[in-house]
């Protein structure tokens, strides 16, 4: 008990001792040990380099889960050490619903075969995204972390135990020069002094003070040796930042070549959707409306067709049966482009006579 209230105390007394000479340098009335320049760039690269990457790591988590409360959640199965449950993506899930209406609306209707196809493209961009989150988060995202929470902790801890010494260091230095004055007050006669001088007790004044003077040289050497000791192990990490920034330009790279293959395969999934709605017996014209609206005004557009729209269905390869009438339900609304089209109104029922030749 003896051993830690004096511990205690102790540091309670070096507390204090640095409170007072943070507080005096503030107020201007101490001298404060100055880092060279090199020193100070690299810590505010270093403070630099923590600020810009919390904030990208920060909106990057935005970017991969939008959703707060889920991104709470996942931090709370991490801090428990415990396995982040599967999430189903939006995607996957409007897929889901666009399958089951079809079911219910019936597979084989025009409008339950659409969502059939296009819920089934929704399931496999849903699974494209997830497998972007999954390598997004481990490829970029778990670096930037353990910069954070590991190295930059480190880095942290050193600067603030190098600062506490250079108070230290700066305190030691007050105290050396207040024993010097005393010092030598105490051994310079003072000849303005009018009530007569006890060279007895000046004698021995000024052997107290020049054992004073000894022991705070002592113990400034001291100080000195643990702050430089402090202050390269704190360069050699703050120098380490360069080394941070390779390992974060490696992520980075990662991160967009993830970025590429995940926006690649939804395009290939949405041209395959394409395709497929375009190649469908059973689906309205309004495709190829469209498509032909956008380009009969430029003969010369014909070129810039995509592989998509040329081999969409064109108006001209509908074959009109042979006899008998035929009618059709307009689905959209469509505007004529010039005299030889026909302008739709939606709901609106055409019907066509076909005679044999």
């Amino acid at each position: 008990m003896d051993f830690n209230v004096k511990k205690l105390a102790c540091g309670a007394g070096l507390f204090f001792t640095r409170a007072v000479q943070y507080t005096e340098e503030k107020l201007g009335q101490a001298e404060r040990t100055e880092l060279d320049a090199h020193f100070e760039n690299l810590m505010s690269r270093a403070d630099s380099t923590k600020n810009w990457t919390e904030k990208i790591y920060r909106q990057t988590e935005v970017l991969l889960q939008p959703n707060p409360s889920a991104r709470i959640e996942e931090f709370l199965y991490e801090k428990l050490d415990r396995k982040v449950p599967c999430r189903v993506t939006n995607s996957e899930l409007l897929g889901q619903y666009m399958e089951d209406a079809a079911r219910e609306f019936g597979a084989g209707s025009p409008y339950g075969s659409t969502l059939i196809m296009v819920g089934d493209c929704e399931r496999r961009l849903g699974a494209a995204e997830r497998d972007f989150l999954q390598t997004a988060a481990i490829s970029f995202l778990n670096p930037l972390r353990n910069f954070l929470e590991g190295d930059w902790r480190t880095i942290s801890k050193e600067r603030r135990l190098m600062e506490n010494l250079r108070l230290d260091l700066d305190s030691c230095k007050a105290r050396l020069k207040k024993a010097k004055l005393a010092e030598a007050k105490a051994t310079t006669p003072d000849f303005q002094e009018t009530r007569p001088r006890n060279y007895v007790l000046s004698a021995s004044a000024s052997a107290l003070w020049t054992e004073e003077v000894a022991k705070a040289e002592q113990e400034l050497r001291v100080a000195q040796t643990e702050f430089d000791r402090q202050a390269e192990v704190t360069r050699l990490l703050l120098e380490g930042i360069s080394s941070t920034h390779v390992n974060h330009l490696r992520c980075l790279n990662e991160f967009v070549e993830a970025q590429a293959v995940y926006y690649k395969q939804c395009h290939l999934h949405m041209q395959e959707l394409q395709k497929e709605l375009g190649n469908e017996d059973g689906l309205p014209n309004a495709f190829a409306l469209n498509s032909l609206h956008s380009v009969g005004a430029e003969g010369s557009a014909e070129e810039d067709k995509t592989p998509v729209e040329a081999e969409t269905l064109k108006i001209e390869e509908v074959q009109a049966p042979a006899t008998g009438t035929r009618k059709a339900k307009v689905l959209y609304d469509y505007d004529a482009a010039d005299s030889s089209e026909m302008s739709l109104l939606a709901d609106e029922v055409r019907s066509q006579t076909a005679t044999e030749e």
